[in-house]
């Protein structure tokens, strides 16, 4: 685990956004970064295409667990 240190904006905003959408600050920003990450790697894919994908991927996840 690490620091990140990001414009004041930023992190107010990612304050605002984390109480609406039930998530810490820390998780909001880790949520916009993996997003982003994926978004880069994956540029014809629209954000509703990442998340179903994430979405596939921690229920198959969850199946593996279960199996386990």
């Amino acid at each position: 685990m690490g620091i990140v240190k990001v414009d004041d904006a930023l992190h107010e905003e990612a304050r605002r956004v984390s109480t609406v959408m039930c998530r810490s600050i820390n998780a909001q920003a880790e949520f916009w970064m993996k997003i982003g990450m994926l978004a880069e790697a994956n540029p014809t894919l629209s954000f509703n295409d990442i998340v179903q994908g994430q979405l596939a991927a921690a229920q198959a996840g969850d199946q593996d667990e279960a199996a386990a």
